[in-house]
């Protein structure tokens, strides 16, 4: 009976439709900056209903695997050379790392628009992501090591050239996993 109503809830492909996962992924957002470590439970369960909703959840967490992982690695590099503070002793916390998976879910869906052009993906990521940031520093989900102008200009750099090699990781084809 659950399976059964699993499979029909997985029929509405909800997590393909992009205003499902627009709000589905500003709701994980608001979780994981506003909440950050004390609402990682919440987090993980909005994470839990994308993966329960996907049609193939090991085929998706192969295609995010490597987006996520990229984006843990910049941010943590970021973090290492003092563009990021996070408190002490932390490089990256968990509640990021999450964000990071949330995020890669969106570049083949409600972002997906943004990476059909190069030039476009990186004028996003150069202007709208470090705003991102930006917002998350003024909700005290991160501070900032440089000065403020310095910080902008590394992160524009950054996301104007991580951004659209985040799209064409995305595009990545990615076998079906037998039994998925």
């Amino acid at each position: 009976m659950e399976m059964q109503i699993l499979k029909s809830v997985r029929g509405l492909a909800l997590t393909e439709r992009v205003w499902f996962n627009a709000l589905w992924f500003q709701s994980t957002w608001f979780c994981c900056v506003l909440g950050r470590d004390s609402w990682l439970p919440l987090t993980l369960v909005m994470l839990g209903l994308h993966f329960a909703l996907v049609a193939h959840p090991l085929v998706e967490a192969r295609r995010l695997a490597p987006i996520a992982l990229a984006g843990i690695v910049v941010d943590s590099a970021l973090s290492a050379v003092g563009i990021f503070d996070f408190g002490p002793g932390v490089i990256i916390p968990p509640w990021l790392a999450l964000l990071w998976v949330a995020f890669a879910t969106t570049l083949n869906r409600s972002l997906a628009f943004l990476g059909r052009y190069g030039w476009v993906a990186a004028a996003v990521g150069g202007i709208a992501v470090p705003f991102n940031y930006a917002v998350g520093a003024k909700l005290g989900a991160v501070a900032f090591g440089l000065s403020p102008m310095l910080t902008a200009v590394v992160l524009v750099a950054v996301w104007a050239m991580l951004l659209p090699n985040l799209y064409r990781l995305a595009r990545q084809p990615i076998a079906e996993v037998p039994g998925s």
